[in-house]
């Protein structure tokens, strides 16, 4: 059973940093996108960043030159650096890896974390 647990949520004033980390357990294979997503109370949930196996990355608009995505390939390990956070920032942080592979033969799976909080005060 592959899961993906998230760490590093809490409360920080505005222009505070948190560091997000998610590590994926279990039988894996192999990992190719791991990505963020956030969920505001009465709101969609909203991807704001992603990462490629070979480094590549996406970020939402919203948090371009404030946030860093980042991954250790030998640790199956995302981590979201969040600085200069905003109260719009408030949300619970979900980690997501849409297509891991936990055996050479076995199919994709796309797999989510619980959620961390994070609350931004202003």
């Amino acid at each position: 059973q592959v899961q993906l647990v998230e760490s590093g949520g809490g409360l920080v004033q505005a222009g505070g940093s948190l560091r997000l980390s998610c590590a994926a357990s279990g039988s894996i294979f192999r990992i190719n996108t791991m990505a963020w997503y956030r969920q505001a109370v009465g709101k969609e949930r909203e991807l704001v960043a992603s990462i490629s196996n070979g480094g590549s990355t996406n970020y939402a608009d919203s948090v371009k030159g404030r946030f860093t995505i980042s991954r250790d390939n030998a640790k199956n390990t995302v981590y979201l650096q969040m600085n200069f956070l905003k109260p719009e920032d408030t949300a619970v942080y979900y980690c997501n890896a849409p297509d891991l592979r936990a055996t050479a033969a076995s199919t994709w799976y796309n797999v989510w974390g619980q959620g961390t909080q994070v609350t931004v005060s202003s």
